[in-house]
């Protein structure tokens, strides 16, 4: 198979979809690899790390898109991607389709057949090439909230851990998978006041254990929220419905019972927020203030820390990409039920059942759009 790679041109989107040693491993399975030259610069990759792992360097993305039969990225294909793909083509990378629906309506129309990394499953239920990005943003979101804390970028001058004498910052996190308890450490570490909401009983429960009494466990309802944000300094949203729209726990009205220049840092924007002001923000313009809240939304937390974070995908996704060029999209999902999941457009129909919901468009099941 001929493997493509772009280079990423969602703004301030440094990561990359293909490490070297992925490439390396393609090509030694036998495989064409093409990479858009300038790809890799933002994590750390030049053009001759590519050339000697067995890659080709184009100068166009045009020309990725044009020959390549899968193309490998990190975040959903932009507008102008978009226009550049066919059916017959297999695009693998992060879509978040639930809280899009032009990007959803350009896929269909296109004819391709697109896996998400966010959708592929494992025998436990896990999310595999979701977890290690939720894991990046869970490490990052206190730090970047600790940031928007600070008086002079709006926050309320807010020490995370506090000094002798003087409290720490409360942060509330609500939800406790993965990105939850990424954050929860980062958050201890930092000596802040910590309170996890989740409504597994059994998630709770191994919380509490890991992190021996260092935090506060709570139940996860409507009234529990709006009780623990009167007082946060920092809240964290880090809620996933696998595939779907993220719902919206903290409204509006709530903001003004928040403390003035608290901070909500929202890791669900991606599936278009847990809160109901967030809007996505970007690296460069990450945080904006509705009625005295500064909300921190950047949309693809993970890039700014680019080269751990394109480490950390390459390593989880190069088994499917491999997968999916060695036997073809459709043996590598009729042999791997999870690989299966990920399969959310092909052929103009939609497969994944949480995007249609979301979107009112019907939806084929995956298994039949085996055989079309």
């Amino acid at each position: 198979m001929l493997i493509g790679c772009p280079r990423e041109i969602k703004p301030q989107e440094f990561r990359v979809g293909l490490t070297p040693n992925a490439a390396q491993e393609a090509c030694a399975h036998g495989h064409q690899v093409i990479v858009e030259t300038g790809a890799g610069y933002g994590s750390g990759f030049t053009d001759e790390d590519y050339t000697a792992a067995g890659a080709q360097i184009v100068d166009t993305a045009t020309e990725v898109f044009a020959r390549a039969e899968m193309i490998v990225k990190v975040k959903e294909p932009q507008a102008a991607e978009r226009k550049q793909l066919r059916e017959g083509q297999v695009l693998f990378t992060y879509l978040h389709l639930a809280p899009d629906p032009a990007q959803t309506r350009d896929l269909l129309d296109s004819g391709v057949t697109a896996i998400a990394y966010e959708t592929v499953t494992d025998r436990n239920g896990g999310l595999p090439l979701l977890a290690p990005m939720s894991e990046v943003a869970g490490r990052l979101a206190p730090q970047m909230g600790a940031w928007a804390l600070q008086k002079a970028n709006g926050g309320r001058g807010v020490l995370m851990g506090g000094v002798p004498g003087v409290r720490p910052a409360n942060v509330v996190i609500i939800g406790g998978g993965v990105v939850g308890t990424a954050s929860a450490r980062v958050a201890v570490g930092m000596g802040a006041n910590v309170t996890i909401l989740d409504r597994s009983i059994q998630r709770m429960s191994y919380l509490d254990d890991i992190f021996h009494g260092r935090l506060t466990t709570q139940f996860s309802d409507s009234a529990a929220i709006a009780e623990l944000i009167q007082r946060a300094d920092m809240v964290i949203g880090a809620v996933l419905i696998p595939g779907a729209a993220a719902p919206k726990l903290i409204t509006r009205d709530q903001l003004a019972t928040m403390q003035p220049g608290a901070v909500l840092v929202d890791v669900a924007i991606d599936q278009g927020g847990c809160f109901e002001t967030s809007h996505a923000t970007t690296h460069q313009d990450p945080i904006y203030d509705v009625d005295g809240i500064l909300h921190y939304c950047v949309a693809n937390m993970p890039g700014a820390v680019a080269r751990s974070a394109t480490i950390a995908l390459g390593n989880a996704t190069m088994p499917f990409m491999l997968a999916l060029a060695d036997k073809g999209w459709r043996k590598a999902c009729e042999d791997d039920p999870h690989l299966l999941e990920g399969l959310n457009t092909h052929a103009g129909h939609l497969t994944y059942y949480a995007v249609g919901k979301a979107l009112e468009i019907d939806v084929l099941a995956p298994i039949m759009a085996l055989k079309l």
